[in-house]
């Protein structure tokens, strides 16, 4: 019985109700205050180029991540990331987070940045839907009827890009009503039925936890570290000698986002982005070494890139410059037509 139950509670009839594509959106974005606590599970299948100082990434694009979630606000949450090893607990504050492997004792300290790497909560359905209907257009939206997630009778909101550049096809997004609360978020990429990452709430309840769940002390005999990931990025940023980036990438404007280094720029709204990062030498040589195992990979005088899923990436060597990646929901052409538009590209 308790195996049989998740699927039988997904097959429950669900009733729509007339709540127009734009009211549905503004009530998921006014919800990240709402609390709540359940188990979401996280599938995808983007088999990402894994290097060694960012194995951690890939990991959570290709693989099936099981979470425990209590949600205070988006500076006040844990979650908990489930394995075959054992648990780890990343726990938010105002500051940052402390990311608790029980198993090596060892508590590592990230501070906030305007620039972080994707963590296990944002693959939350809450957190990834706010995110992906951030800047979406009311053109963009339409109504997809409903459905049962985790005994909820949830509203689906479909978001189709206008950018021509987007290797998104649409974004499934189904929204608890009386909350605002996205309880699954499905990505396709175009022309694919499939979708390329699919994460849902399995268990689900509205409600703020107590404080003590998600505040965090390192215990006495636990060996303290500092992240330092998100940095081998931004340190590179501020170490080459900036180029200047164009306003503008295969037709994708570019974004200004205050504390980021010149030399890094992000292009693009909603979910259509590319980012241009500058990579240091080892860090380009291992992802160069990453994408040539992939027989999908396309080589040419414009650099190297591949595809996983919606996700693109691009390797740019320009002669006699530093070493550039490319990366971003886009199409193989539109980081083929970015890496050519930048300084010193091939065209």
């Amino acid at each position: 019985m308790l195996v049989s139950t998740p699927p039988l509670i997904g097959a429950l009839p669900a009733s729509d109700a007339e709540v127009p594509a734009a009211d549905l959106r503004r009530a998921v974005l006014a919800s990240a205050d709402v609390g709540f606590s359940g188990y979401a599970e996280s599938a995808g299948g983007l088999l990402l180029p894994v290097t060694d100082q960012l194995t951690s990434i890939a990991d959570l694009f290709s693989d099936r991540t099981e979470m425990r979630v209590w949600w205070r606000s988006p500076t006040d949450h844990r979650v908990d990331v489930i394995t075959a090893a054992g648990e780890t607990s990343t726990h938010r504050d105002e500051c940052g987070t402390w990311i608790w492997e029980y198993e090596r004792a060892t508590a590592t300290r990230a501070e906030s940045t305007p620039f972080a790497l994707p963590a296990p909560s944002d693959l939350l359905p809450a957190s990834l839907g706010r995110r992906l209907l951030s800047e979406a257009t009311d053109d963009e939206l339409s109504r997809i009827g409903a459905r049962n997630v985790s005994g909820f009778n949830a509203l689906g909101l479909r978001l189709v890009p206008d950018e021509a550049a987007s290797s998104v096809g649409r974004v499934d997004v189904w929204v608890d009503p009386r909350s605002g609360l996205p309880l699954q978020v499905q990505v396709y990429e175009k022309g694919v039925d499939r979708p390329a990452l699919d994460t849902r709430f399995l268990d689900f309840e509205v409600g703020r936890p107590s404080a003590d769940v998600t505040a965090f002390t390192p215990p006495p005999a636990a060996r303290i570290r500092e992240a330092r990931e998100a940095e081998i990025v931004l340190e590179a940023g501020r170490r080459i000698d900036p180029v200047p980036l164009p306003a503008e990438l295969a037709g994708l404007p570019r974004l200004q986002i205050e504390g980021v280094p010149s030399a890094i720029g992000l292009y693009g709204r909603g979910v259509t982005l590319l980012a241009v990062t500058p990579v240091p030498q080892r860090l380009a040589r291992g992802l160069r070494n990453a994408m040539a195992q992939s027989l999908d990979a396309v080589r040419d005088a414009a650099g190297t890139r591949l595809a996983a899923g919606p996700v693109g990436l691009m390797l740019v060597e320009p002669p006699g410059r530093g070493s550039y990646v490319l990366t971003g929901t886009v199409t193989l052409d539109a980081l083929a037509t970015a890496g050519a538009q930048l300084p010193g590209g091939s065209s």
